[in-house]
């Protein structure tokens, strides 16, 4: 779900070609259902090959990296580890609210109505472990690196750029500026276009870069403060937050308590929407475990196994896939010539 404090957030548009060389720490489990909600066929019918296995997710993996590998930019993508207790609890919700939309997906299927079938679908979306250890393996197999969390990836993305071994985490929730990431970079992508949350139309887009800092210095807060905001939103700690509370009226709130949390949650009756303490959001926020035990090594493409992966496996164009690497091998050759060129 993520945080919705999209309005207060400080945004400059971003010419992607300055991120050539940049070590960019991917919210790996986001991109990943990015592709299986937006990457369907007309009825909203996930792609799959011959042997009925869903192939959405690779497929918009290997044409991201594709793209944004050509463009010099170092992907890491990090994973999440073992999800705290109150996530678990709050993906059980989520997973009622997926079982009803595949009922109204069947439903719209029976009526033949393309445009709710297109809808309901993908509300119904599922990241299954068999699904995320195969983008693992073709992610390795593109050179790049893989990084376990210990347990939010979004926690650990945001931990790397906090000690310098990334220059942003890319994602497109606010959640790793709740983890305390100094820069957020979104809709890092040139495809030029984004599906509208539960509409069918598409909105055109550009990458934007989001500074932590400048968001907290222009509405006023810390970044204590900032965390009780989002909880109040809502968090996926705490699904839905407080009724009624948005972002602009949660940011009155929070300025009103300063950083009296007990005060600030009490008057919101906290306790009449959770059965659990605001403490308990507040500090998974806060203490996060992260780790330092990863490596950051990029590596040639491994084009047999990318093949592997994709064609022998799952069915892709032959000659998609050796375009696409043949492309990728093109770039890499000219910027080793370039970089040798810088010696002479």
């Amino acid at each position: 779900m993520g945080v919705n404090i999209s309005e207060l957030l400080s945004k400059k548009e971003l010419d992607i070609s300055t991120l050539r060389d940049k070590i960019i720490a991917v919210d790996a489990h986001l991109f990943l259902y990015q592709f299986l909600t937006t990457i369907r066929q007309r009825d909203g019918s996930l792609l799959m090959d011959s042997k009925g296995n869903i192939t959405s997710h690779l497929s918009g993996l290997f044409s991201r990296n594709s793209k944004l590998m050509q463009q010099g930019i170092r992907l890491a993508y990090v994973f999440d580890g073992k999800a705290p207790e109150l996530k678990t609890r709050e993906r059980e919700k989520r997973r009622e609210l997926k079982e009803k939309a595949a009922i109204q997906y069947e439903e719209a299927k029976q009526k033949e109505d393309i445009d709710e079938m297109k809808k309901y679908a993908a509300r119904t979306t599922r990241l299954t472990s068999e699904m995320i250890e195969e983008s693992k393996r073709l992610i390795s197999a593109m050179g790049l690196p893989v990084i376990e969390a210990p347990s939010e990836g979004e926690a650990q993305a945001a931990y790397m750029v906090k000690t310098d071994k990334a220059f942003a985490v890319a994602s497109q929730d606010a959640d790793s500026l709740m983890f305390g990431t100094p820069s957020l970079i979104r809709n890092l992508s040139l495809a030029g276009k984004r599906k509208k949350t539960n509409k069918l139309a598409y909105e055109t887009i550009k990458p934007e870069m989001v500074s932590l800092s400048d968001t907290l210095n222009n509405i006023g807060i810390d970044q204590d403060q900032l965390i009780a905001l989002g909880m109040l939103v809502g968090t996926d700690f705490n699904d839905g937050g407080i009724k009624g509370i948005g972002s602009h009226k949660g940011m009155k709130l929070v300025k009103e308590h300063g950083n009296d949390f007990d005060k600030l949650f009490e008057t919101v009756k906290w306790d009449d929407y959770f059965d659990y303490p605001w403490t308990e959001v507040f500090y998974l926020f806060k203490k996060m475990p992260v780790t330092d035990n990863f490596d950051l090594n990029w590596n040639p493409v491994d084009r047999d196994k990318v093949y592997e992966i994709l064609v022998e496996e799952h069915d892709f164009s032959e000659e998609r896939i050796n375009s696409t690497l043949d492309r990728l091998a093109q770039e890499k050759e000219k910027n080793t010539q370039k970089g040798l060129g810088e010696f002479f």
